[in-house]
């Protein structure tokens, strides 16, 4: 009889499991995939060229727990950005708009505030503006915030979110960090749980390797698995519970790296450029993370499904002409190579991240509660405040060993 089962070894599984071994708990941590990290997944490209699938910034560095984490192991980053551009159809973007541009970001956040206290939980799309000329580029990095659409986002969700602008990448990747403090850790991988049977005095997780028994479960799957039904839970999981996973459904946010042969772009380049044309899904790029001749596209809400069925080819072509409309024919015929991701095909996770729906405000709380003292849930999707990011994750699973370990020493 163990301590605690931690289902799921990605960035909040992982923090549970630091947490439960420095607490002294005994437990085992269970993995459906081949490797740990979840959604934080680092691959290369080239030598030393680190390319992230998911988790990509240690967002809010100044507050972000794993930061330490990776002050301790050497790890470096960038904290400040080179500037970033914005192309309007077939020109730069001016100063000026750029001013404008970023004034109507101020003024759209303004207005989702004022409506929250006013006590409206509508979506984004029902208080930012429809008819400007920036409304489009707004719903796209929205969709890239909170990999859903506009109309699909709780403003009073969204509002919740701790920012302190700054976004730092990890040279070495985000995922690499995660793995790395994976290290020395009790983890049976490819072991899919099937069954989570809370029906007696303890709790017994049966996976495809065989059954674990103990006081006290954490699930830190995503909502993706949990809507699904992947796992069954018996007995089932309370109609609240199961409203709060629908409520928190995964959105869809892809990456698409395409490698380059030289850099096309001189010493100066910007670090991110945007292409926005009246009538078309506006796409951002990140140009030579660290001086590695490749860039980054992003994609996200249902423009991002649907280019994920589409297929790689047709996420590459995208990409490549992208490119061209950017800086010209010859950078696009530089394309030697490219990496694609399919975040809401991946079997074990089935989306990017969390996304509340309009009205459902509160709910990442209520799927954070847990059930009978045995039954503990974390994840992304369960902070109030870094949800959608790794922090949020990893800090989830750290908070949710803290208040087992009381249950189990005082059960």
């Amino acid at each position: 009889m163990l301590d605690l089962v931690i289902v799921g070894a990605g960035a909040a599984g992982i923090g549970a499991a630091r947490a439960a071994r420095e607490v002294g708990l005994s437990f085992e941590l269970v993995e459906a995939s081949h490797r740990v990290g979840g959604r934080a997944y680092t691959e290369t490209l080239g030598p030393g060229w680190a390319f992230d699938l998911g988790c990509h910034w240690l967002h809010s560095a100044s507050i972000n727990p794993l930061r330490a984490q990776a002050d301790r192991l050497g790890m470096r980053y960038r904290e400040n950005v080179r500037r970033r551009v914005l192309q309007l159809g077939t020109r730069w973007a001016s100063p000026e708009e750029i001013a404008d541009y970023e004034q109507f970001w101020e003024d759209a956040h303004a207005a989702m505030n004022a409506a929250v206290r006013e006590g409206r939980d509508v979506a984004v799309a029902e208080v930012v503006p429809r008819d400007s000329r920036w409304t489009d580029l707004h719903d796209y990095w929205t969709s890239l915030l909170t990999s859903a659409d506009a109309d699909q986002v709780s403003i009073a969700d969204l509002v919740c979110y701790r920012d302190t602008e700054e976004n730092w990448p990890l040279e070495a990747g985000y995922g690499t960090l995660v793995a790395r403090l994976a290290e020395g850790l009790p983890v049976r991988l490819n072991s899919a749980v099937e069954r989570i049977r809370w029906d007696g005095g303890g709790v017994r997780v049966e996976t495809v390797r065989g059954d674990l028994e103990a006081r006290a479960v954490l699930v830190t799957v995503s909502t993706g698995v949990l809507a699904a039904g992947d796992i069954r839970f018996v007995p089932s999981l309370p109609d609240w519970k199961q409203a709060a996973v629908t409520a928190l459904a995964l959105g869809v946010h892809n990456r698409i790296a395409l490698v380059l042969e030289g850099n096309p772009f001189g010493d100066e380049h910007p670090y991110s450029v945007t292409w926005a044309h009246v009538g078309e899904t506006p796409m951002n790029f990140i140009l030579r993370p660290f001086g590695h001749d490749y860039v980054v596209a992003s994609t996200g809400g249902r423009f991002a499904a649907w280019l994920e069925r589409a297929g790689v080819e047709a996420s590459v072509d995208l990409a490549r002409t992208r490119l061209r409309d950017l800086f010209g024919a010859d950078v696009a015929r530089r394309v030697v190579g490219h990496k694609v991701t399919a975040w809401a095909t991946d079997p074990w996770v089935r989306g990017a991240y969390s996304a509340a729906a309009p009205g459902g405000f509160g709910q990442r709380e209520v799927l954070g509660r847990p059930l009978d003292d045995r039954l503990f849930f974390a994840g992304e999707a369960v902070s109030p405040d870094a949800f959608a990011t790794c922090h949020g994750a990893f800090q989830s699973g750290l908070d949710a060993v803290a208040r087992i370990a009381e249950v189990v020493r005082t059960g």
